[in-house]
C-alpha cells in the first residue's frame, strides 16, 4: 500500500521487535509502522528503544489493539500516531503523512477514545473524591497513605494516639475498607499520599 504512493518509500521491514530496532538504526526512516504484538520484543518496548537512539523518528502504531492500556502505553513510549489495522488505507496514509510532517495524529476511533478519557469528569480535589470524610479525616488518611504510623500522625497533628485511632476507625467505616492497605488504595485514587516536598 505505502510503496505504491508517490510520496512514500518503504526502506525496510522487520518481523520481530528486535529486528525493528536494528533496522531502524540502520536505515533511519522518517516514519515507522509498529505493531504492538511481535515476537521477542513487543512494539511498545521496541518504540521506546528506537526513540532512545533517534528521537526524531515518527512511530505510528498500527495494531488490532484499541484498549486504553495499549493506546496510553504507546503514547508514553513516544508513538506519535496510533491507528487500527482494520482502518481504510486512506486513513492509515493520512496518519503516516501527518507524523512524517512532525505532527501527532490518531485514527478517528483512537481520537474519540482519547477525547472520552480526557473529557471524563475527574475530582478536582481529595475532598470532592472523598466527600464522606471530614477535612481532619482526609488529613489523617493522607498521612496514612504516606506511610506514617498512628504515633507519628498523633505527634504531627498534636493529637492523642487514642484520638487518631478513633479517626482511623471512622475513616475505615466511611470508606468501607477493612484495613490500612485498602484505605491507602482509596487514598491514592483520590490523589493523596504524596510526600511533602
Amino acid at each position: 500500500m505505502l510503496g505504491s504512493e508517490p510520496d512514500t518509500e518503504v526502506v525496510g521491514e522487520a518481523a520481530t521487535g528486535k529486528e525493528a530496532v536494528e533496522r531502524a538504526t540502520e536505515v533511519s526512516p522518517d516514519v515507522i509502522l509498529m505493531d504492538i504484538q511481535m515476537p521477542d520484543l513487543n512494539g511498545i518496548e521496541a518504540t521506546r528503544r528506537i526513540l532512545g537512539v533517534d528521537p526524531e523518528v515518527g512511530v505510528v502504531v498500527l495494531t488490532m489493539f484499541e484498549d486504553d492500556d495499549s493506546v496510553f502505553s504507546a503514547m508514553r513510549a513516544g508513538a506519535r500516531g496510533y491507528v487500527l489495522k482494520g482502518a481504510p488505507p486512506s486513513e492509515i496514509l493520512n496518519v503516516v503523512r501527518a507524523v512524517a510532517a512532525g505532527e501527532a495524529h490518531f485514527g478517528p476511533e483512537i481520537a474519540r477514545r482519547l477525547m472520552d478519557f480526557f473529557s471524563a469528569p475527574r475530582p478536582a480535589s481529595p475532598a470532592e473524591a472523598l466527600p464522606e470524610l471530614t477535612a481532619r479525616e482526609i488529613e489523617i488518611l493522607d498521612l496514612i497513605a504516606q506511610g506514617h504510623t498512628n504515633a507519628k500522625i498523633a505527634a504531627r497533628l498534636y493529637l492523642s494516639p487514642k484520638t487518631v485511632g478513633n479517626h482511623i476507625s471512622h475513616i475505615f467505616t466511611k470508606l468501607q475498607v477493612a484495613d490500612r492497605a485498602h484505605a491507602i488504595i482509596r487514598a491514592r485514587e483520590a490523589g493523596l499520599g504524596r510526600e511533602d516536598t
